[in-house]
């Protein structure tokens, strides 16, 4: 089973919450922790598909404390 990982660099989740609600520091920050967790599709498809990603990222973020979809 993987271990699981904070997101934005092991932040708390108020601090991972106010950088998640900013559409350019979350799809920074989603692209470098999709490429340190090894998965470059991720990363790339971030980077494509940048307002969808906001919005996952942000609702997993909130629901889960973490992203889940392709990180």
């Amino acid at each position: 089973m993987a271990k699981k990982q904070k997101p934005y660099f092991g932040q708390k989740r108020i601090v991972t919450l106010i950088l998640a609600i900013f559409p350019l520091t979350n799809i920074v920050l989603g692209i470098i922790i999709r490429i340190t967790r090894d998965n470059l599709l991720g990363a790339v498809l971030n980077f494509f598909l940048a307002p969808f990603f906001w919005i996952i990222d942000l609702v997993t973020i909130i629901l889960y404390k973490d992203l889940i979809v392709l990180a």
